[in-house]
This record gives C-alpha cells, sequence and structure tokens, in this order.
C-alpha cells in the first residue's frame, strides 16, 4: 500500500520556483527582455535538454549559470516552468496559436509527456483551426523531428485533398521528409504520372545549378538530380505507369534510375508476364468519387458557374474568355458569412494562411455583386496593420449580376494593394482591398452600412460602384473562396 501526495509536491515545488531563493540558474528568454531564475538539480532532472545544456555551461563567479533563449516568449516559458516544477498547465483561456506554439517550445525542451498531451488535444479538440491554417501547419511540423501523430493527422488530409500541397506556391520548400511520407501512402489520391512530375520539380527545385533546358544537362547533373531524389525515387509506382507515359516522362530522366530498375520498366512493358528482379509496388488506391451535380448544391449562393469562367479569365489575364468546359481553377469554399457567421474576426481566424483567394460581397437591397482576389496570404499576426504588394490583386462588380456589366479594377498602387489587419483591428475589420474593405463596429457586417467601396478610384484603376451611390454600403451575405488549380 501506497499514500501518494502529489498536489501538496505540486504546491511546494511551485512555491520553491517563486520564492527566488538559492535559485543557480537564469534563463534570459525574449531577446534577453525577461528572465527567470530556476534550480539546475529540478531542470535536470525533468528535462534532457537542460541536462546537456547545463553540462556545458561554465558557472559565474557567484556560481550561476546562464542560458539564453532568445526566440522564447516569456508567457510561454513561464508555463513551460510551471509545468517542470509543479506538472501543472493551465491553458483555460489560451489561444489557439498559443497552445500550439507552447508544444513547440515545449518539445525543443525535449519535454516528451507535455508535447505529446498537447498534440493530443490539438487534434481532438482543434481540428478546424488545424485545417484553416494547414498550409503553415503542415510546413512547420514536417520541420520537426517528432510529432508523428500531427503528422498522420496532416497526411490523412493531403492523401484525400493532395492540391492543398502539391500546387501550393511553396511546394519545392516542403521538407524531404514529409515529401516521402505521402509518396509511401498507397491511398496517395493522385495519378502516378502526376506525382512523378511534382517529384521531380521538388528535386529540381533543391539545386539552382542545373540548367534550366534538360538537353543542356550532362552526366554530372542527373547524378546530382539522383543523389537529391535518393528517398523519394524508390516509392515511384514505376511498373503503373503506361507506355505513353514511360517514353514520355520517365525515359528523359532514366539517368536518374538504377540500370536493374530501368531494365526491369523496359521488359515489362515488351513481356509483362515474365518474372523481373525489381519490387513492384501496389498500384495507389485512387477513389473515383462522383461529384453531386452542381444544380443539386450550388457552389456559390452569391455566384454562377459563368461568374467563375469571368473571374478565372481576370485572374489569368486572359483576352479571350474561359468558358464553362475549360474553367482551370477550382473554387474552394473557405467561409460563408450564412454558414459561418459575420464576424470580422471569423475572416481572420478562417481566411488566415491562405493565397489566391475571391472575397464575394452581396448587397442589399440590390443585385450587386463586389469583391476583390488576393493572390497573397491573408495574416492574422501581425502586431500592426500592415499593407502587402502585389500587382496581381484586383477588385470588381458584377453589376446585377450581369456579366456584359462587370468592372474589373486592377492595382494601380501595388505597394498599397492589400491590407492585414491587425490583432486589436480584427474585431472591427475585415478583408482590406485598398479601395474595398469590409468593416463592422457591431461585429456582424450585416448589421451596419460599413462595406467601403471608394467611388475615385485611388489604390486600384476605377471604382467598381457608380459615384452616383454612397461609398458604404449594407451586405446580406458573403463568401471567401480558395482558388486552386485544377488537376487537369
Amino acid at each position: 500500500m501506497s499514500l501518494k501526495f502529489f498536489d501538496k509536491l505540486s504546491q511546494n515545488l511551485i512555491e520553491l520556483l517563486n520564492d527566488g531563493d538559492d535559485y543557480n540558474v537564469i534563463i534570459e528568454v525574449e531577446n534577453k527582455e525577461r528572465s527567470f531564475t530556476a534550480h539546475s538539480n529540478v531542470l535536470k532532472f525533468r528535462s534532457s535538454y537542460f541536462r546537456k545544456e547545463l553540462e556545458n555551461i561554465q558557472p559565474n563567479e557567484n556560481n550561476i549559470k546562464s542560458i539564453i533563449k532568445s526566440r522564447i516568449s516569456a508567457q510561454i516559458f513561464n508555463v513551460i516552468l510551471q509545468y517542470i516544477y509543479g506538472g501543472i498547465v493551465d491553458l483555460e483561456n489560451c489561444e489557439t496559436r498559443f497552445i500550439y506554439d507552447l508544444m513547440l517550445a515545449a518539445d525543443e525542451f525535449e519535454l516528451e509527456e507535455l508535447t505529446s498531451k498537447l498534440e493530443t488535444l490539438l487534434i481532438e479538440t482543434k481540428g478546424s483551426w488545424l485545417k484553416t491554417r494547414f498550409s503553415f501547419i503542415y510546413h512547420s511540423t514536417f520541420s520537426q523531428n517528432n510529432f508523428k501523430k500531427l503528422k498522420n493527422f496532416c497526411n490523412d488530409i493531403v492523401v484525400k485533398y493532395p492540391t492543398l500541397i502539391f500546387d501550393a506556391d511553396n511546394f519545392t520548400s516542403l521538407e524531404e521528409s514529409a515529401l516521402v511520407s505521402l509518396l509511401k501512402r498507397n491511398d496517395l489520391q493522385m495519378e502516378e504520372v502526376k506525382i512523378w512530375d511534382y517529384v521531380i520539380k521538388w528535386g529540381i527545385a533543391q539545386t539552382s545549378t542545373l540548367p534550366t533546358n534538360l538537353d543542356d544537362w550532362t552526366t554530372e547533373n542527373f547524378l546530382t538530380l539522383k543523389t537529391t531524389l535518393q528517398q523519394c525515387l524508390p516509392h515511384i509506382r514505376y511498373f503503373h505507369f503506361s507506355s505513353a507515359e514511360i517514353v514520355d516522362k520517365i525515359k528523359p530522366y532514366k539517368k536518374i534510375i538504377d540500370k536493374q530498375l530501368w531494365g526491369d520498366i523496359k521488359q515489362h512493358l515488351i513481356i509483362p508476364e515474365r518474372p523481373i528482379k525489381s519490387i513492384i509496388l501496389p498500384p495507389r488506391s485512387v477513389l473515383v468519387t462522383k461529384l453531386p451535380p452542381r444544380t443539386e448544391e450550388p457552389f456559390s449562393t452569391i455566384i454562377s458557374e459563368e461568374h467563375a469562367a469571368k473571374i478565372s479569365t481576370w485572374i489569368d489575364r486572359k483576352t479571350t474568355a474561359y468558358t464553362l468546359t475549360n474553367i482551370p481553377y477550382d473554387f474552394e469554399l473557405i467561409l460563408r458569412g450564412t454558414r459561418d457567421g459575420f464576424a470580422p474576426q471569423t475572416f481572420w481566424d478562417m481566411c488566415h494562411g491562405h493565397a489566391s483567394t475571391i472575397v464575394l460581397v452581396k448587397v442589399k437591397k440590390t443585385d450587386e455583386i463586389i469583391g476583390g482576389y488576393n493572390p497573397l496570404a491573408w495574416d492574422s499576426s501581425n502586431i500592426n496593420d500592415q499593407w502587402i504588394e502585389t500587382k496581381d490583386s484586383f477588385i470588381f462588380s458584377l453589376r446585377n449580376g450581369n456579366i456584359e456589366n462587370s468592372i474589373l479594377s486592377r492595382v494601380k498602387r501595388p505597394e498599397s494593394a492589400i491590407g492585414n489587419r491587425s490583432k486589436s483591428h480584427q474585431k472591427e475589420g475585415g478583408p482590406y482591398f485598398g479601395d474595398f474593405y469590409m468593416h463592422s463596429e457591431q461585429s456582424n457586417f450585416t448589421l451596419d452600412a460599413s462595406c467601403f467601396c471608394y467611388i475615385h478610384g485611388y489604390y486600384y484603376e476605377k471604382p467598381i460602384r457608380p459615384s452616383s451611390k454612397s461609398s458604404s454600403c449594407s451586405i446580406t451575405n458573403y463568401e471567401v473562396f480558395k482558388i486552386v488549380k485544377k488537376n487537369i
């Protein structure tokens, strides 16, 4: 029989931490602006990181050792110390981003128990937050060695929706471990030939010295690419390419493939029933999903397919408009006011990290549809309001829902094209396109006439509402879509 008194023990150790006497370690954080005192014996026995760190530090004349962790915030490090001493972590009223950053810090200090608990908490209770910041979470998670549960959570999403990562602007900056983990998956929903194209694209991007024209490549260039892709190439399903794909896609890069494998690929094309030495990986289990007709469930409650074709034409700066049969983009819904609410903060919470987005607004008591295109990522982490520069944004009006009466206004002051609101202004301010922005003092876009369109073009080429109308208007609904290139 054993009697356990952990609560009292935890309380006493917290008191020891707060006492300030007999400490022999000082930890400076937040660019050395804050410091904490601690006891080496407690740190060493609770964290293998501190054990190794303290062994390599010489004490000063007062027998005190100093550790500098400039990138850790004081608020997060205080929670870390409370856990180390008392085994207590109070997350009540903490924002999800704080919990995520705390998990990263716990991993850095090799606090496996805390890291695992926070990882599970995020997956089980903060799944929607993780999904709305998917690109950021994916890249930051795979830049670390741990977080196996989060990596599996992310990959379970990517295999179903591979364009989230493969068509992202930062695809070539993907960690090798992330790419390999996807290539290993039998359920990656992508044709093998497209997977090959992306792998080659990623490999070439890792070495800036490779010639642009493949005809100019030397044997050494191919060897460089082969070395770069040595962890990826074994997971390609070579024996499930068509003969045309082998000739058009694989053959130009045959020098990066082992001679035995290339010989087996050619033999398999000619005599598929003859045994080969190379391992034949199973085909990927690509699911054929029949989508419901758009007529049953419209992709938007504000615009039609014709509008989507028009907006796609503007995005690509085409002189000939796309038709309904050749729209090159999918409009993936991120936010809908009537579904997710009209609070400005909701926009920043759900759209943070998403690039290539269209904002659509339905004006109250009219048939007007106004909106804007942002090719860059919305960022809700700013301390101050911030302009971001781009030459590719535009605002528009689909007057009376009529294609012929539409107005396109491209940015003319790129340095002030898009505004990212500061944290303190996100409760009132929504998306900001210079001459067109959404605002609400009542934390609901539909309750006050605070959707503004300047009637004289200043940041953009021309106004998108007639000068006879007020610069402000009320709205009944708005939607935000991510514009994603189709896998054609």
